[in-house]
């Protein structure tokens, strides 16, 4: 029998994991939920006040999305760790680092893109303008993949510890502030008419920061707590 080609691995291993997810419709929605029903309590909570949602929208939006990808992260391992796929990971002959960008990618499909498919419709609720829904999109889409990307790395630290949510927010929600800072004020100034490109430069680069190093930092993670 033919070994599998690194390509045909990485197919393989992403088509897998979103098969799961979709046998497994609840971790699946379960973020969605949290990133609308967080979002449309703060009216309730604050006030209804149209020009107080569209100042603080842009914050409330990012601050729920930051939770709802954090509140996913420990399904990128948790059930490969369980029925002993990680270490058949582990021991495959192709880069590790490789085959994590198969399993970063499928927990953004799974989690990051639904929340950038009903971000419009939040927007909606907090009186966005169209300008600032259209770089909350933006944002969404180099910020949230920049999300699942370090979280991996913290959720491989972890992935051997009992209760290791606590400790896993501990290690990503500082590394998560450059996203939200960045993000949310540039939906902000797009919203009073300013310039943000410069916001969007600076997400772009985290993005690309994260995607070289975060591959090879989680595989190097996993090797450590899997020993």
């Amino acid at each position: 029998m033919t070994p599998a080609t690194l390509p045909q691995a990485f197919s393989t291993l992403l088509r897998r994991d979103l098969t799961l997810a979709y046998r497994r419709r609840s971790e699946m929605i379960n973020p969605l939920l949290f990133f609308v029903l967080v979002t449309a309590l703060f009216p309730l909570g604050i006030s209804a006040d149209p020009a107080l949602l569209r100042e603080i929208g842009p914050g409330i939006i990012w601050v729920a999305a930051l939770l709802a990808s954090l509140l996913s992260l420990e399904t990128v391992f948790r059930s490969d760790f369980d029925d002993g796929s990680l270490e058949q990971l582990l021991l495959s002959p192709h880069p590790l680092s490789v085959l994590m960008i198969a399993k970063v990618l499928a927990h953004w499909l799974i989690t990051g893109l639904p929340l950038l498919i009903v971000a419009p419709l939040l927007g909606v609720l907090l009186n966005l303008s169209g300008d600032a829904m259209q770089t909350l999109l933006i944002t969404l889409a180099l910020g949230t993949p920049v999300l699942s990307l370090v979280g991996a790395i913290g959720v491989a630290l972890t992935v051997g510890l009992r209760k290791g949510g606590t400790i896993l927010s501990l290690l990503v929600l500082p590394l998560y502030v450059p996203v939200l800072i960045f993000a949310a004020s540039a939906v902000a100034s797009s919203d009073a008419g300013l310039q943000v490109s410069a916001h969007l430069s600076l997400l772009t680069a985290l993005l690309i920061l994260a995607i070289s190093l975060s591959p090879a930092a989680t595989a190097a993670s996993l090797r450590i707590s899997m020993s």
